[in-house]
């Protein structure tokens, strides 16, 4: 370019104009960036551009999300890969996301408390290939867990983070033996604030043979104990221990009040 030259954003090539766009959220593209210029909105319309929805919202930005969430989905024409969703999925979306996205391969879902056990279950049913979840800070069963395993035969990804609401936590194996029973390929487990125990941390170990990585943090009733440690140090090769992020903990609740408060 000469010297005091302008780029002319509108002129650049359709695969250069794709990935710059695509390091943005989705609600940014829908709100904004299609509506710059034509030739952007001709790229922001492509169905590749929606392999991936990220509708990641941490405040009221005034909008109607769950529209702006199915209008994304719709975009993507059957090839919805990867979809992140914070603070304002409900059944009927996550049933609508289903029905439209038989290939999605990756779920996220936080803070979402108005998503019910039935309505998770029931979405995930129709979503046989789905190889990653993650379901943190909303509400779910041990019964619903277990349908998770059971209707997601592939998944190798779970995130199933709770909110430590006591300071002494009471003991529960319930999600982790729901795990082991139905989730033999995972790979990677993330439990933080999980009310597990040594024996319900043997019990995935035991029935969870290709587990590599495991996050265990803020879970205060693992010890550890015994030939325990060894064990996971032999078979695990990303270990996050009990007390490995307290802070952590403070900062999510913080967030979760305020975004409660707010509603």
């Amino acid at each position: 370019m000469k010297e005091g030259e302008c780029i002319n954003w509108a002129e650049l090539p359709s695969e250069l104009t794709s990935s710059i766009l695509r390091r943005l959220s989705s609600i940014d593209i829908l709100e904004n960036a299609q509506r710059v210029c034509t030739s952007w909105r001709h790229v922001c319309k492509d169905p590749e551009m929606w392999r991936k929805v990220d509708m990641r919202n941490l405040v009221d930005v005034g909008l109607n999300l769950e529209i702006m969430c199915r209008h994304a989905v719709d975009r993507s024409q059957g090839g919805l890969v990867e979809i992140d969703i914070w603070n304002f999925a409900t059944d009927s979306l996550l049933n609508y996301i289903a029905e439209r996205s038989s290939n999605l391969r990756s779920l996220r879902l936080v803070m979402c408390p108005l998503i019910t056990n039935d309505g998770l279950a029931k979405a995930l049913a129709k979503l046989p290939l789905l190889e990653e979840l993650e379901f943190s800070y909303c509400p779910l069963s041990v019964e619903s867990l277990r349908l998770v395993g059971r209707s997601c035969p592939n998944l190798k990804t779970l995130k199933l983070n709770r909110l430590r609401l006591m300071r002494f936590p009471y003991e529960s194996d319930d999600d982790a033996l729901a795990i082991a029973e139905t989730m033999p390929k995972l790979s990677h487990l993330q439990l933080f604030a999980n009310n597990l125990t040594d024996a319900g941390l043997n019990a995935i170990l035991d029935n969870c043979p290709n587990l590599e990585h495991l996050d265990l943090r803020e879970c205060r009733n693992v010890k550890l104990s015994g030939d325990l440690r060894k064990r996971c140090s032999e078979k695990i090769k990303v270990l996050r221990e009990p007390f490995g992020c307290i802070m952590l903990t403070h900062v999510l609740e913080l967030i979760y009040d305020m975004l409660h408060i707010s509603r």
